[in-house]
This record gives C-alpha cells, structure tokens and sequence, in this order.
C-alpha cells in the first residue's frame, strides 16, 4: 500500500508540477466558463423547470471535455515513462504491475475529477442569484459528479491502455480520442421514445453514453449505469495490466 500511495503522489506531482498540467486546467476552466456564460444568457430573467446540473449539462462543452481532456491527462502516464527509459526501473522496483497500473489510473482520476470541481463553483453562484425560495438540490448536484467521475473513470482507463501501448505520448492521445470517440459516437445508436423495443434497442440504449449522463443530471442513479461503466473501466485496466506485464518480460 505504502508503495501504491508512493506511485500515486509521484504521478499527481506529475501533473501539478508540470506545465501541462496547469494548461488542461485553463482549458477545461475556460470551457466551463463558456458553458457558464451560455446557461447565463440563454436562461436570464427566466425560471428553470429542470435541475441547474441538466441546464449546464445541455451545453456542448460537457462532451468536449471529456472527449478532449481525458487523452491529453492520460497519454503521459506509462509513454512518458517507456520514453525516459524509467519505465524500466519501475518494473525492477519492489511493486506489482497491478498497484502500478492502478497508481497510475489512480492519479489521472484523481486530476480529471480535481479539474471539473470550477462546475461546483458554477452551479453554486447561479443558486445564490436565484429568488429566494428555489435552493441548490443537492441531489443531481451529487449524482452529476458521480457520473463525471464514472465517465472519467471509465476514459481514464482507456487511455492508460492507449499509454501503455506505445512510447509516443501523441500517438497515445490519438488511440485514446479514437476510442473515445467511437464509445461516444455509440451512443447516438440509442433507440428514441416509441421505437422498438427489442433486445438491440435495449442494448443500444444500455451502452449509451448519453442515456446514462441524462440520468446523472437529473438525479437518477440507475444500477445498470454503475455496472457498465464499472465493467468496462475494469476491462480496459485488465486489458493494460496485460500490456504491462507482456513488456516487462520482452
């Protein structure tokens, strides 16, 4: 545990410690003013029938986000260190493969759900300004960031796979934003209201993206959410944890 809790600090300083790390901040803190600005203008002066969280979640830059800023957090985390040849010393230190690749999912989480805390700032500056009377529910408030730390968690893990694949940073955030785009692009095969409801619609409608999220932002937690994107993370982290241990024998 001491050496997983080592892994993690090293890997956070990474980020905090580096200039890039700093720019996905700015970047995802200026989308999220754009997306404050647009709920601002679009709704002034009228009353809000859906949860604040389902009202910034229609914007666009929700998706940009995360289509955009997962690659860019994840493609540092075993390319860099393949490339600086320290990759070779982590697999010669005292530690699993599996508490390195869970370290290292571990830190790109952790700093993915760290840059979306300025929503929470957002939303909390909207309700002071409401009429009295019409307070912040926390509930979609709690199950929104439930769902972006899923979501996140879910892209996290893909790109981890991405990293470990290659020693070019670049062309890790490129096999990451693929996968991550044709996840997303899955999304749009969900079956609209009163369309068939057979089992590939309803499969259709169970690997939506978008499905899921609208759930999140309205409250809703559903059990089947929780267990595709929990399955799949846990897929993509088995998936790398094998490409880890096919590079330390070669």
């Amino acid at each position: 545990m001491r050496s997983y809790l080592t892994l993690v600090r090293r890997d956070l300083g990474g980020y905090f410690l580096s200039l890039s790390g700093y720019v996905v901040i700015a970047v995802v803190v200026f989308l999220l003013g754009l997306s404050f600005v647009e709920v601002i203008e679009a709704f002034n002066g009228e009353s809000l029938d859906a949860p604040l969280t389902e009202v910034f979640y229609s914007t666009m830059f929700f998706w940009l986000i995360l289509l955009l800023g997962t690659p860019v957090i994840t493609m540092r985390l075993f390319a860099q260190e393949r490339f600086t040849g320290t990759f070779e010393t982590l697999m010669t230190a005292p530690i699993s493969d599996l508490a390195v690749v869970l370290a290292k999912f571990t830190a790109g989480l952790v700093f993915y759900v760290v840059t979306w805390l300025p929503l929470l700032a957002c939303l909390l500056i909207v309700a002071h300004y409401t009429p009295e009377g019409n307070p912040l529910d926390w509930r979609p408030v709690c199950s929104t960031f439930l769902g972006i730390a899923l979501m996140g968690g879910l892209y996290v893990a893909m790109g981890c796979f991405a990293s470990a694949l290659t020693r070019s940073q670049i062309l890790a955030a490129m096999v990451a934003l693929a996968l991550g785009i044709t996840l997303f692009l899955l999304s749009f095969l969900r079956a609209s209201p009163g369309e068939g409801v057979g089992w590939l619609a309803g499969v259709a409608n169970y690997i939506s993206l978008l499905t899921s999220m609208e759930d999140f932002v309205r409250g809703v937690v559903d059990t089947r959410h929780l267990t595709f994107h929990l399955s799949l993370t846990v897929l993509f982290l088995y998936l790398t944890l094998k490409v880890v241990e096919s590079r330390r024998w070669k």
